[in-house]
């Protein structure tokens, strides 16, 4: 929406196209609990927190994949005169204390209201699929099935169903079924993502006595016998939720700006496919 304020067609396209490879608050909650999954806490790097770093680096990778993504269109769009950018600097002075409170409110309230309610609706709709399930019966000789079945086995309920059917897509990337739920519905948003493996390692009353990182950290995949989350794996799910693009609202609002579906199209399947093969390289070079 702030691209509004560039007169140049081109220029103000290929910015739409770009700035969702920056690093936003939505994808924090998944680097936050992946990079603490895979690095200790106490872990130090030329001094500083490896943690930290880590972030760090991912904000970098936005910034480059910015860049690098900007040029590369700007080579394959038709090119336009290009405008001078003249800007008044404003005078930096030390903030009001006021002011920075008010603003810190007003941003975690927007966050709160706008991703909170999606989080929430979302959650209801995966604990309703993650606890119910098709239930398969022989009656008479046919099969017959119960539909709404409930107290099944994560495994055989809805959410279970739809992470098998995509398993075999992304498991070369080092994902199991279980992160296919998370993935499949974190398309609505990014942050949906930590709140779905929340639900999802909290089913079961072993979980109980468990926090859910731990949970996450004791999980096996089945299918390579390694821990779900090794660093493999977690490295190839950071650079997937960099890249891809993971956002209902963004691809509302870019159809919106640009006044057609074929952008925010490409876009999704150009940043969907940049982030499939970029995990999948990474998992397959660290395995």
């Amino acid at each position: 929406m702030a691209a509004r304020t560039i007169e140049n067609r081109k220029e103000r396209l290929i910015t739409i196209l770009v700035t969702p490879f920056m690093t936003c608050a939505a994808r924090l909650p998944v680097y936050v609990i992946i990079i603490a999954l895979i690095i200790p806490e106490t872990a130090t790097y030329l001094g500083f927190g490896a943690r930290a770093l880590a972030l760090l680096g991912l904000y970098l990778l936005g910034v480059i994949a910015v860049l690098l993504s900007a040029i590369i269109i700007n080579g394959f769009m038709k090119s336009e005169p290009s405008d001078n950018l003249i800007m008044e600097m404003p005078v930096y002075r030390l903030p009001y204390w006021k002011d920075l409170l008010l603003t810190i409110v007003d941003k975690v309230k927007a966050f709160v209201w706008g991703a909170g309610k999606i989080i929430f609706v979302i959650s209801i709709v995966l604990w309703f699929a993650s606890s119910f399930g098709p239930k398969t019966q022989i009656v008479d000789g046919t099969e017959s099935t119960n539909l709404f079945s409930q107290g099944v086995e994560l495994e055989e309920s809805y959410a279970g169903l739809a992470g098998k059917i995509v398993e075999p897509a992304i498991a070369p990337l080092g994902y199991d079924w279980k992160i296919g739920i998370a993935l499949i519905s974190s398309f609505a948003a990014r942050e949906v993502f930590v709140g779905t493996l929340a639900i999802i390692y909290s089913i079961g009353e072993e979980a109980e006595n468990e926090t859910i990182i731990a949970r996450m950290r004791n999980e096996v995949n089945l299918s390579t016998g390694q821990p779900t989350f090794n660093m493999a794996t977690s490295i190839s799910l950071l650079l997937f939720y960099a890249f891809a693009m993971q956002c209902m609202s963004t691809i509302a609002i870019v159809k919106r700006e640009t006044k057609t579906w074929k952008w925010p199209i490409l876009q999704f399947i150009g940043m969907t496919g940049l982030a499939y093969v970029t995990a999948f390289i990474a998992y397959q070079m660290l395995t």
